[in-house]
């Protein structure tokens, strides 16, 4: 059965002077419900004050929670922090969250939101607000649902804002496969970085990976994988300089599920990136992640 996090308000307008819009995390739950794949739906609680400002700086917590985002950390956001961007800014930790809750128990749950990697200390950035992947794990690890987390992240982005976040963190090991040349421009230091080259396709991606997560789920021996899922490496995304096809999504995810459940290790997806014009078909590859995620298990 595949266990997803959704929330009404994960869908938002597009707001005042942003070409970013929100609808995406509306189109994925229709996209499931197309594929009529039986699944069950959890919503989300706000992910309280408390445990975004023990990731972020408490007072660019309370820029945004107060609607005070200054305009230049608005800009490096992509967007205004509307009342409606503030709302779905808490629930998507408490989607990551909730999501890591069910896969302890189910082995594997998705929200479908989050991902949210480009988010810093004292600002968000690349449509990121706050980082859920960072503040998930830090509550996790602090409340005893895991000792040891691996944040694995697979969007075509690197995770520069989770890698600063928690770097000095022993128990959580982040891992960032990503296009080199791609966004940001400037790369934080993950436990483990691999940038790939412009058009890389799906033999040497896949290749790269086989190469990498079994030796750090061995070494690292986590309790629980955070997997950012983005589908954004996909040969036609918007935004992505990889080459990967539909079949090579496909095999990266049953890889990555395969690979923990073959050592008893819970996923939890989030969605992270995927761009394009025909917004249906990036989200039907978000909504196909999470099925075969949870044919997996």
């Amino acid at each position: 059965m595949l266990h997803v996090v959704h929330h009404p308000a994960y869908v938002s307008p597009a707001t005042p002077g942003s070409a970013f819009r929100f609808d995406k995390y509306g189109l994925v739950m229709d996209a499931l419900r197309e594929t009529g794949v039986s699944h069950v739906t959890h919503a989300p609680q706000l992910m309280s004050r408390e445990w975004i400002a023990a990731v972020h700086d408490p007072a660019y917590v309370d820029e945004v929670l107060t609607l005070s985002v200054p305009a230049d950390k608005e800009r490096r956001i992509g967007f205004p922090v509307t009342e409606r961007v503030m709302r779905r800014s808490m629930l998507s930790p408490g989607g990551t969250w909730l999501a890591a809750k069910l896969a302890l128990v189910h082995g594997y749950a998705a929200n479908a939101a989050g991902g949210s990697h480009h988010a810093l200390a004292d600002t968000g950035a690349g449509y990121c607000v706050f980082n859920d992947l960072a503040i998930a794990a830090n509550r996790l690890i602090a409340e005893g649902d895991a000792a040891r987390i691996l944040i694995l992240d697979l969007d075509v982005h690197q995770g520069d804002g989770t890698a600063s976040l928690l770097a000095g963190r022993p128990e959580i090991f982040t891992l960032s496969i990503h296009a080199e040349k791609n966004f940001p421009v400037r790369k934080a230091r993950s436990t483990l970085d691999i940038g790939l080259e412009d058009g890389t396709g799906d033999e040497a991606y896949l290749a790269i990976l086989a190469d990498t997560l079994p030796r750090v789920l061995d070494d690292f021996a986590p309790d629980l994988i955070l997997y950012q899922a983005g589908v954004d490496p996909h040969g036609e995304d918007r935004l992505g300089r990889l080459a990967l096809s539909d079949a090579g999504l496909d095999a990266r995810d049953r890889y990555v599920m395969r690979q923990a459940r073959g050592r008893g290790l819970p996923v939890a997806s989030t969605m992270g990136g995927g761009y394009g014009a025909d917004r249906m078909a990036v989200a039907h590859r978000h909504a196909a992640c999470m099925i075969r995620m949870a044919e997996e298990i």
